[in-house]
């Protein structure tokens, strides 16, 4: 249709009937509904929670607030509603506020209309231009959203202050019949929260002295984040009174969700995805890091663990074994468990300490997180070695254990190639027979990968030790372990996890 029509007159010939923005996301989400259509694609975990809340308030013509904490798509949602969104719409050429051709409400559009009647020249707005987004920061003032007076133009136009064309129109009118965003709504001081009172409720705006009533057309959709109720600032109450529809988001509920995500947002490189390998337990290990960091004791709850903590350190992850691939001058290589200290840089970032996380320091809580993970994750692969302390002798580790008190170590380097690597791992006695009795049809990746493994979750169960090197990791035995110096290249303050509780 807009091609072809370029006049009111046209528009009217045409048969075409405007609706309200809001009338327009229900009926055309009421069409998808009865289609079977994904509204929200690329939105996973919340099918049954809160994209039917979202649907519901859209049906109800609702204004939205979707509050949650950190990483949990609500930014993405609302951009998504665009989808909603009639492809095009017909706008009056070169109205600043969007005027629907057939109800005409800035002052230039219905001048515009009064003056060329049906021969109002017609402009066609895609809908992905209908939508804008307003961080909320301290420094927003009412005339960056509603308007001000403008000086200068009052000047060039040689009008009175009394003239409503010397106004300058905000963000929030210049997106009349659109998706307008505030992300982070508590931040926005209260003052400029109050002027939204009119527009929520009425449908207008006040700016300065004039007596102008805009009934704007308006799909608010707001986010929030909890912990800024207390810290930074609030939602001041008759704002939320008029909010007709508040959403509450949710991290991922499982680790596969938690994998479809992280998979689907991971930014890797063609040459990356196809020369580095990386298995099932590597991307589990991933999200299971996010799991612990959200109910540690060392990070902060209220904070929240972005889902871009896990999206960051699967790019790590594969960035380091990409990197030692390059060193070694390898084409392709897979993902082994020591690779996972490239994952460290991308957790200290993203979470928040509490009071005795910072006493023990980023690097330490990362650490004990990936440890934590590989201790949860041994279990769905290996026999819980806790069972056996009392029986040792009918312990499947039992080979394993006593080739390390026999004064035995090895070190996993983090730039080993290949076969140093799994020539390492065979060195150990009854560890290639543990993974094949219990892993038989995994290929031979995967089980050099679980071999590793063992090691590292054997020390995560005070078996074996665990201690870092400056280049890497060494295993040897637990008791041995408290009665030894650092060996060279070994840092003096890396050696006091003996016990093996560190990744």
């Amino acid at each position: 249709m807009q091609n072809n029509i370029t006049t009111l007159g046209e528009l009217k010939r045409s048969g075409y009937t405007s609706r309200p923005i809001k009338t327009e996301l229900r009926e055309n989400l009421i069409q998808k509904l009865k289609s079977k259509e994904n509204v929200f694609a690329g939105i996973w975990g919340y099918e049954e929670t809160v994209i039917p809340d979202i649907e519901r308030a859209i049906l109800a013509g609702h204004d939205i607030n979707l509050l949650g904490l950190r990483g949990q798509a609500k930014t993405r949602i609302a951009r998504l509603m665009v989808n909603l969104l009639d492809e095009y719409i017909p706008v009056i050429a070169g109205s600043e506020l969007n005027d629907d051709p057939l109800a005409p409400l800035s002052r230039f559009g219905k001048d515009v209309v009064a003056a060329q009647g049906d021969l109002t020249p017609i402009a066609w707005l895609h809908r992905d231009e209908r939508y804008t987004e307003k961080l909320a920061t301290p420094d927003v003032s009412i005339a960056d959203l509603i308007g001000d007076v403008d000086p200068i133009k009052a000047a060039s136009l040689k009008l009175p202050y009394s003239d409503e064309r010397v106004i300058h129109f905000g963000l929030i009118p210049r997106s009349n019949r659109c998706i307008f965003v505030i992300n982070e709504l508590p931040d926005l001081q209260a003052r400029i929260q109050v002027a939204l009172f009119n527009i929520l409720q009425e449908g207008d705006i006040q700016i300065r002295g004039f007596k102008l009533r805009l009934p704007l057309d308006l799909q608010f959709v707001f986010t929030a984040n909890p912990e800024d109720y207390t810290n930074r600032g609030s939602i001041v109450t008759p704002l939320k009174d008029r909010i007709d529809s508040q959403i509450i988001t949710h991290y991922p509920k499982t680790l596969d969700i938690g994998k479809r995500i992280t998979q689907q947002e991971a930014r890797l490189r063609d040459e990356q995805r196809k020369n580095i390998v990386v298995n099932e337990i590597a991307k589990d290990l991933v999200e299971q890091v996010a799991f612990e960091a959200r109910k540690s004791e060392y990070v902060d709850a209220k904070s929240g663990v972005s889902a871009r903590l896990t999206i960051s350190a699967f790019e790590n992850l594969v960035a380091a074994a990409e990197r030692r691939s390059l060193i070694n001058g390898e084409r392709s290589t897979t993902i082994r468990v020591v690779d996972f200290i490239g994952v460290v840089p991308a957790i200290t970032g993203k979470v928040e300490l509490v009071y005795e996380g910072e006493q023990e320091g980023p690097g330490i809580v990362a650490q004990n997180l990936i440890g934590k993970a590989i201790r949860t994750q041994f279990l769905n692969y290996f026999p819980d070695p806790d069972k056996f302390r009392k029986q040792k002798e009918q312990s499947p580790y039992k080979k394993i254990t006593n080739w390390f008190s026999d004064g035995n170590t090895i070190d996993l380097l983090h730039n080993m190639t290949g076969t140093e690597y799994e020539k390492t791992l065979k060195g150990v006695p009854g560890l290639s027979d543990l993974v094949d009795g219990l892993h038989k049809a995994q290929d031979t990746a995967t089980k050099t990968f679980l071999m590793e493994f063992a090691l590292h979750g054997l020390a995560e169960h005070s078996q074996i030790s665990k201690h870092y090197l400056t280049s890497g990791l060494q295993f040897k035995d637990l008791l041995s372990s408290m009665f030894t110096l650092p060996r060279p290249g070994q840092d003096e303050d890396e050696d006091d996890e003996a016990m093996g509780g560190k990744f």
